[in-house]
């Protein structure tokens, strides 16, 4: 079972841009390149934290390390 979070960059809560929900699911989401997987190397492109909307299922992708997320209760 997926857990809840709720997320953070900095001092800003982060909400849903669609229907402004605070709790989230996470996840590792790749950024495949079109030239990667045609050269099978897919395996080595950019990943980005997705937050996945508990409400609408709108994802929200976060690259770099200033997301912090915390266990919703």
């Amino acid at each position: 079972m997926a857990k809840r979070v709720h997320a953070a960059i900095g001092d800003n809560w982060i909400s849903c841009l669609v229907c402004d929900g605070d709790t989230f699911r996470r996840r590792e989401v790749k950024l495949n390149s079109t030239g990667m997987e045609l050269f099978n190397l897919a395996w080595a492109n950019e990943s980005a934290t997705g937050l996945i909307c508990w409400s609408c299922g709108y994802v929200h992708l976060f690259t770099g390390g200033a997301l912090r997320v915390y266990r919703a209760r």
